[in-house]
């Protein structure tokens, strides 16, 4: 797994609950494009989920 997609996956599971994109970029301190591109990754290898619209969440 690529540093930012790491970053966001742990930044994720740190908070406990579902994140929106822009959250990410404060917990983890990349761009909006890095934390867009991370998400699209992870979203492809089903390593996240979306439980609702524009949250984000680890897959279980």
């Amino acid at each position: 797994m690529a540093g930012n997609e790491d970053k966001v996956l742990q930044a994720m599971k740190k908070a406990g609950e579902p994140v929106r994109p822009g959250d990410l970029v404060g917990a983890t301190g990349l761009t909006k494009d890095e934390v867009t591109k991370a998400i699209n990754m992870l979203k492809k290898s089903g390593k996240i989920t979306s439980p609702k619209r524009c949250f984000w969440a680890p897959a279980d």
